[in-house]
């Protein structure tokens, strides 16, 4: 039995990656469904050629060079929906989302909260409105979340926890305040799954993204901000998760999930 496999990579800009080894990657992955983030471009910006996926979709926001979510895959999809139908936040192209026969597949860059939590408030109903969005789908079909969704869960999931949570004397960084961290247990109350620890429940150092500053990809102080999230109903078909740490190209590393077809 072969199984399908599904990666997601914030690509901190398209047209840089692609001067970075982009299609070498693809073509050495070969992903079924590749889906990224921050593409910061539209798809008439982009000399793109991937042969073996006909099926292109972009959701570009409508500010140049920022944002935007993008999806190449071998498989046409019955169906395909840009954003979440709320114009608050429909205008930056962070979600993507494809029909198959078996599932919603569901690519998102999450907004991030910004130095001083300047923008906590609205991410916090960006993640009550993202819940109900999937939850919606989920009456139709199962869903998988894949993206960036700027937020470390447990301590684990980064390399200086302490430093950068919630206290009673300071409020957090973004990615790792109370309030994000919340939303993503919600998320996962919701009945959906983080697959990285359903495998590896204990696994440390594992990250996908690293700052440019301080030399701290090469000495891996990084945070595990990029998932794949899926319904409860599709565990049987895990096969296996994966963080590619090894590719670079980006302030980000690809992710990706196996499913049993």
């Amino acid at each position: 039995m072969t199984n399908m496999k599904l990666i997601s990579w914030n690509v901190n800009g398209i047209r840089a990656a692609l001067k970075k080894g982009f299609l070498d990657f693809v073509k050495k992955e070969d992903p079924d469904v590749l889906c990224i983030q921050e593409t910061k471009a539209h798809p008439d910006q982009v000399d793109l050629v991937l042969d073996k996926y006909p099926h292109h979709f972009w959701n570009s926001a409508e500010k140049k060079g920022y944002s935007g979510t993008a999806v190449f895959s071998k498989v046409k999809p019955s169906s395909v929906m840009y954003g979440m139908a709320i114009e608050e936040h429909d205008a930056e192209g962070r979600v993507l989302t494809l029909e198959y026969d078996e599932f919603f597949l569901v690519n998102v860059y999450t907004p991030n909260s910004k130095r001083e939590l300047l923008r906590l408030s609205y991410r916090k109903k960006w993640d009550d409105d993202f819940r109900k969005f999937v939850k919606g789908l989920e009456n139709k079909k199962p869903v998988i979340i894949c993206g960036d969704l700027n937020v470390a869960h447990k301590e684990i999931d980064l390399k200086n926890p302490k430093s950068n949570m919630t206290t009673a004397t300071k409020p957090g960084n973004a990615g790792f305040s109370d309030t994000e961290r919340l939303g993503m247990t919600k998320h996962l109350e919701a009945g959906l799954i983080d697959t990285f620890r359903y495998f590896y429940p204990n696994k440390e150092h594992e990250y996908s993204w690293w700052s440019y500053m301080f030399n701290a990809r090469a000495n891996n102080v990084g945070w595990r901000i990029d998932y794949f999230l899926v319904s409860k109903v599709l565990e049987k078909k895990l096969k296996d998760a994966f963080i590619l740490q090894e590719v670079m190209g980006s302030d980000h590393c690809p992710v990706g999930i196996l499913l049993k077809k």
